[in-house]
């Protein structure tokens, strides 16, 4: 007669290990909880820290704006500056922060000509401010900028571009008040004559992430962009072969 013998040591290991399996199995869903919780608390926290930078109403009120050399000009809301006085070009522009966070510029790029195609700029282009300009979250500020020295390659653009007004351009580089979360916003500078007075609106263009992924770079949106222009195309030849196929039979029959 056969005796069934239990290694109970042998037993008690695999008991043991299964157990150490299950908890490490629950001890790193838990980690992978917490730490998907602390992505998600941070990124909240970002987001109430981030600012974003637009022009301000036309409605809202003329804000006045100091130079170095105590120029003082007074700025319109929904207006941008441009004026060449005695070989010095000045330029200023009314803002308005719409994001939750406050915001400080960090420097500007000046183009004396408008072209909305045109890439993001790098980052070391950028002039950096000679003072530091904060946007508190909702209200009004202004940027500044100046070419004093007739020998920058940008005066002489600068200043035939005003003193024969075009279209002009300004990226204006800014981030939150801890210096992260920047952004490159394009400005343009549009001439405009009224019955009573002249000057510049100010609009937006683009908006660009430094610091963060850039929406119009991620992969989904590309393809869906990508499939939505193909399926416009393909529908469009469609409804031209089918204009083409109904005005033959129109004129087959006359």
């Amino acid at each position: 007669m056969l005796r069934l013998v239990v290694d109970w040591a042998s037993l008690a290991n695999v008991a043991t290990a299964a157990g150490t399996l299950v908890l490490a199995v629950a001890t790193f869903s838990a980690t992978r909880s917490a730490n998907r919780a602390a992505r998600a608390a941070e990124r909240s926290l970002l987001v109430g820290l981030r600012p974003m930078v637009v022009a301000s109403r036309l409605t809202d009120e003329a804000q006045k704006v100091t130079f170095a050399d105590t120029k003082v000009v007074k700025l319109p809301g929904g207006c941008a500056w441009a004026e060449v006085v005695d070989e010095t070009v000045y330029l200023a522009a009314s803002l308005r922060n719409v994001g939750p966070g406050i915001g400080i510029l960090q420097g500007w790029i000046f183009y004396p000509d408008w072209d909305p195609g045109r890439d993001r700029p790098e980052l070391k282009d950028f002039r950096r401010l000679n003072r530091d300009l904060y946007l508190a979250p909702g209200e009004m500020s202004f940027w500044q900028g100046t070419f004093r020295d007739p020998a920058d390659p940008q005066h002489g653009p600068a200043t035939r571009a005003i003193q024969d007004p075009t279209r002009l351009t300004v990226d204006l580089l800014y981030g939150d008040h801890e210096g992260g979360q920047r952004v490159i916003t394009r400005f343009g500078f549009q001439p405009w004559q009224g019955q009573d007075r002249s000057g510049w609106l100010l609009v937006v263009s683009r908006h660009w992430n430094v610091d963060r992924p850039d929406p119009r770079q991620r992969d989904d949106w590309n393809a869906e962009h990508l499939h939505s222009h193909n399926e416009h195309g393909r529908n469009h030849n469609h409804n031209g072969r089918n204009h083409n196929h109904n005005g033959h039979g129109r004129n087959h029959g006359t």
